[in-house]
């Protein structure tokens, strides 16, 4: 049978353990630095499988053998930001957790596609690709489809459509730059910025930009798992029946959409081997400038990344 490793217990990643489990897509191994924690979550899921259709295995603790072998490696692992905690700081403190990851995983799952899901996502993702080496085809982030799900979920509810018939589209970084791109965006064909008044349409825009925060501030403690867990799941379904799935991800471009040498979300085509190809969408200008606009600012801080990583093996 097929293999996926999860690293990281929390939330995100047991809920994704959950997930790939109960759909039997593949055997499942939970990592995390609790290797206990691990262990529990993987005993409690397996318990419950006996009421799916489900001949998957999962497995749970914190020795990376257990991912020996994987298909598809999530990195799920990092630390959440806190009050009082820089931008610089949570990217070197998740740098510091991918790269131990990353290397684990390089050495048990040499042939794996890697998915990396830790904040700030773009960053993270072009670090795993670095450090392994990998042809770019094998590493991406999962961002694209969270924030498209959150845009179905809106214009949904305000057109009173169930969401699977929106057919969302943004572009750009997991953050404050993402490009939700309505007129792309469509419900049986027909784009929302025909459907949605323009004033309104830019209000569901922003809360899409702002859909994790919202989360985050309800919950006081924690954030958004169940959407970023469906997912990924969703993405790691595409990869190991190398459906052909086209969803937007964060990948490293070399001369698509104008950008060279840079992580960023795009549309994509999922298979076997990771993302064949990107798709290359016509863009209006301003459209295209503020792509250019989110990769400028992504660019600084991998540069930036560049050097923790050199001063790291000093």
């Amino acid at each position: 049978m097929l293999k996926v490793a999860v690293v990281g217990a929390g939330q995100v990643g047991s809920t994704t353990a959950m997930r790939l489990a109960e759909q039997g897509v593949a055997d499942v191994a939970l990592l995390d630095i609790d290797g206990k924690l691990a262990r529990g979550k993987a005993l409690d899921i397996s318990q419950a499988l006996h009421l799916t259709d489900s001949r998957a295995k999962i497995s749970g603790g914190s020795d990376y053998g257990l991912a020996a072998g994987s298909d598809v490696a999530v990195i799920t692992a990092g630390f959440p930001r806190r009050p009082g905690m820089s931008r610089s700081d949570l990217l070197e403190k998740n740098a510091a957790v991918v790269k131990e990851v990353v290397l684990a995983l390089q050495r048990e799952a040499p042939d794996c596609v890697l998915i990396v899901v830790t904040n700030p996502l773009d960053e993270m993702s072009y670090l795993a690709w670095r450090i392994t080496g990998w042809e770019r085809h094998r590493v991406m982030g999962m961002a694209g489809l969270l924030d498209g799900s959150r845009l179905a979920h809106f214009a949904a509810g305000e057109l009173g459509v169930a969401p699977g018939r929106v057919m969302p589209m943004v572009l750009g970084s997991h953050g404050d730059t993402m490009l939700p791109l309505s007129r792309l965006s469509h419900v049986d064909g027909v784009p929302l910025s025909e459907l949605i008044a323009m004033e309104r349409l830019r209000e569901l825009e922003d809360r899409t930009r702002d859909g994790g925060a919202e989360i985050v501030a309800l919950l006081e403690q924690g954030s958004a798992y169940y959407a970023p867990s469906a997912c990924i799941a969703r993405m790691v379904r595409a990869i190991l029946d190398d459906e052909g799935y086209q969803v937007a991800a964060s990948v490293y471009l070399q001369d698509e959409y104008g950008l060279r040498d840079v992580f960023l979300g795009v549309p994509v085509i999922l298979g076997r081997e990771g993302w064949r190809e990107v798709v290359e969408l016509e863009l209006l200008p301003e459209e295209r400038e503020g792509l250019a606009a989110c990769a400028r600012v992504i660019k600084e801080r991998m540069d930036e990344l560049d050097g923790w990583l050199e001063g790291s093996h000093s």
